[in-house]
């Protein structure tokens, strides 16, 4: 920050995992305000949540992504619970159409969000000038006012609560037995007033990936709990979920070479 006149951060898994542990515990913890916030999207993903198979994702598709939009709008409204009025940042891939990109434009305008084509991949900084552009605009604009979701300070089932209901749109949460036991020792120990760090599926706002789109009406698990009590922060544990994805059995480095001219292939 004392580098740079901007500084951008990529916090992952959309606004219900990574842009929520952003703001909640990072920003509270480094006393960061951001001033923006940029919501990357892709019509492939849309697909998804609109119920394509996954045989299809890379066919165009519009009603489908017509009826994932709403997984969108929710990711939305997160990130304004926040205070923050994101821009929209649509991820290219060549078998996107104009139509769908469309229905993506028409959306975000009922929500008074600015989207935007983002073509870096296939063009470098000329492809992503016009998002770019996007962005010092809102951040310019000066509107914006920072808000984390929780303080520390509530309750460890308080905090889990506010993230449940608000960021997920879940109604109820329910503890295992284990968990419940957990949540008795962490409060022993004097834990109690640290942030939390949910964990759960990155395939679904609830903690089924099986739930596309935006799932209402369900119930989170907290099957367990862990804490790091050096980072400083407490871990939920939701649903079935796995924590450190494993890695492919061919890994990618295989089909990397470096010829004698220095030409390096297989990166993509």
């Amino acid at each position: 920050l004392s580098l740079a006149d901007y500084v951008v951060t990529e916090a992952g898994f959309a606004a219900d995992l990574g842009a929520e542990k952003f703001f909640n515990i990072k920003c509270q913890s480094a006393g960061l305000h951001p001033k923006a916030a940029v919501l990357v999207v892709t019509v492939r993903a849309l697909r998804h949540h609109g119920g394509a198979a996954k045989e299809t994702l890379n066919t165009a598709n519009p009603a489908a992504v017509k009826a994932g939009l709403p997984n969108m709008e929710k990711h939305i409204e997160n990130l304004k619970v926040f205070g923050l009025h994101p821009v929209v940042c649509i991820n290219a891939f060549p078998n996107d159409t104009p139509e769908e990109y469309e229905l993506i434009h028409q959306c975000t305008a009922q929500y008074g969000v600015k989207a935007v084509v983002s073509e870096a991949f296939a063009k470098g900084g000329k492809g992503a000038a016009s998002l770019a552009e996007a962005v010092v605009e809102s951040i310019e604009s000066n509107s914006e006012h920072f808000t984390p979701l929780y303080h520390w300070h509530l309750p460890i089932q308080e905090k889990i609560q506010k993230i449940a209901t608000t960021i997920y749109g879940a109604v109820e949460v329910v503890y295992s037995v284990k968990a419940k036991a957990n949540l008795k020792t962490i409060e022993k120990l004097g834990f109690g007033k640290l942030p939390v760090c949910m964990a759960k599926t990155q395939k679904s706002l609830s903690d089924d990936e099986r739930k596309i789109g935006r799932p209402r009406d369900f119930m989170i698990t907290v099957r367990e709990f862990e804490f790091a009590s050096g980072a400083g922060f407490i871990i939920p544990i939701l649903g079935d979920v796995m924590r450190m994805p494993g890695l492919p059995s061919v890994p990618s480095s295989e089909h990397m070479d470096l010829s004698d001219e220095g030409v390096i292939t297989g990166l993509f």
